[in-house]
């Protein structure tokens, strides 16, 4: 993991940093080339080229920023998906993974 991304997680609750690390693990694990990892305005930030996936951590939840959230939208039911369009997952709920994995690999494929 980055070790500015590391630093930054020290902030939060253990179960958003477990999370956070999940959900990291999904992305890496959704396409076939490593991302590159940085922090982006104080926010983990995961690029294939030009095209990105960010994870913005909160005491309660994670938000999830990826271009093709939308899109997911009605398999999302449960989950609320912000004007914005980025999806939050509070830390009692499960993490949709199959949808999540196809929602990365569509962002930076």
């Amino acid at each position: 993991m980055n070790e500015q991304v590391k630093e930054y997680l020290k902030k939060y609750p253990r179960e958003v940093i477990e999370m956070h690390n999940a959900l990291r693990q999904l992305i890496y694990d959704s396409v076939s080339d490593e991302p590159e990892e940085s922090l982006w305005a104080k926010l983990s930030s995961y690029y294939l080229g030009k095209s990105f996936v960010r994870l913005i951590p909160f005491k309660d939840h994670i938000n999830i920023e990826a271009k093709t959230v939308s899109e997911y939208k009605d398999e999302l039911e449960g989950y609320k998906v912000t004007p914005k369009g980025m999806l939050q997952i509070f830390i009692k709920q499960e993490i949709p993974v199959d949808v999540l994995k196809r929602i990365f690999a569509e962002t930076l494929g």
